[in-house]
């Protein structure tokens, strides 16, 4: 059995995530903004994952963490940087040796050196969110040796939150999108993706596409 602290714990994928590894026997702290907001989350603590101090307090004595958390009233631009640093100081400060981290697909390359953001088309009301997640990686890469962290970065499209998906998934290295042809990604699988690298970790210090298998 695995410590396991997820923060953005009462969001589509945290909640996944967190029951996926409830299922899997691993002890699980859900971190969320305002507890009273979800009453069905047993156990969730209030948690600010942009604060360093929080971080390392709340982690401590776990073996891994979990980033799932976003926010729509800060800019994109703030939040994901901001996160990324506070998680890398407070799970170094608290010795948790693994952060598995949730991206967003338009950071996917469709061609080397070239976003999915990137593309003259893209809605520019979604840019600056999309340029906000990838600043977190240049973040992440920083860390020290100390923290072994992945981020795994899920298709360009909508997600399937309506079933228990299929319990399979596939990845890939090098940061391309991933073909899907018409399926959909479910949360279910990210959440299964995401709780298989607690488990056994098998990428390390980069941004990995994950999608249907």
């Amino acid at each position: 059995m695995l410590s396991i602290i997820v923060f953005g714990a009462g969001g589509r994928a945290g909640r996944r995530i967190v029951a996926e590894s409830l299922a899997r026997g691993h002890r699980v702290t859900a971190v969320v903004r305002e507890p009273a907001r979800h009453p069905d989350l047993e156990g969730a603590v209030a948690g600010d994952v942009t604060d360093a101090r929080q971080v390392a307090v709340l982690s401590e004595g776990h073996d891994a963490a979990v980033h799932a958390a976003a926010r729509l009233d800060v800019p994109a631009a703030e939040f994901f940087p901001d996160a990324a640093r506070a998680l890398t100081a407070g799970l170094t400060q608290a010795g948790v040796p693994r952060l598995v981290a949730i991206g967003i697909g338009t950071t996917l390359e469709v061609a080397p050196g070239q976003a999915v953001h990137d593309a003259p088309d893209f809605p520019a009301e979604y840019r600056a969110f999309s340029l906000g997640h990838a600043a977190q990686i240049d973040v992440l890469r920083a860390a020290g040796e100390g923290l072994d962290w992945v981020l795994l970065v899920p298709p360009p499209t909508l997600l399937d939150d309506a079933t228990d998906g299929t319990g399979a998934y596939r990845t890939n290295s090098d940061n391309q999108v991933l073909a899907t042809g018409d399926t959909l990604f479910a949360y279910a699988d990210l959440a299964i993706a995401v709780v298989d690298e607690v488990d056994q970790p098998k990428h390390h210090r980069a941004a990995i596409a994950v999608g249907p298998a």
